[in-house]
């Protein structure tokens, strides 16, 4: 059975970090492009960052590259990602998924405010 738990997400002032962790299972991860989405209230659901099977290729959304940085253990099934200087913008549930997506898990909340 296929499944995503993210976690790690809270409450952090602006400038602060916070590490994002993914546990997905049910297949293999090595095989797959992965993910990380965020949504803000009353916003779509938008992609942040992504990594390819062989960690060579990423992408970053333009309101993130510099600040976040994204990771994945094949090993341990869990995808990383690292949030650096975040700004109240960045404000929103995070999800992680592969490519081709599966269904979504429940997310994390990340709230950046003073």
């Amino acid at each position: 059975q296929v499944q995503l738990v993210e976690s790690g997400g809270g409450l952090v002032q602006p400038g602060g970090s916070l590490r994002l962790s993914c546990k997905m299972s049910g297949f293999t991860l090595e095989h797959y492009v992965l993910a990380w989405f965020r949504q803000a209230p009353g916003k779509e659901r938008e992609g942040v960052s992504c990594l390819d099977s062989s960690e060579t290729a990423t992408y970053y959304a333009d309101s993130v590259k510099g600040r976040f940085t994204i990771s994945r253990d094949n090993d341990k099934h869990i995808v990383y990602l690292q949030m650096n200087a975040l700004k109240p913008e960045d404000t929103a549930v995070y999800y992680c998924n592969r490519q081709p997506p599966v269904d979504w898990g429940q997310g994390t909340q990340v709230t950046v405010s003073s």
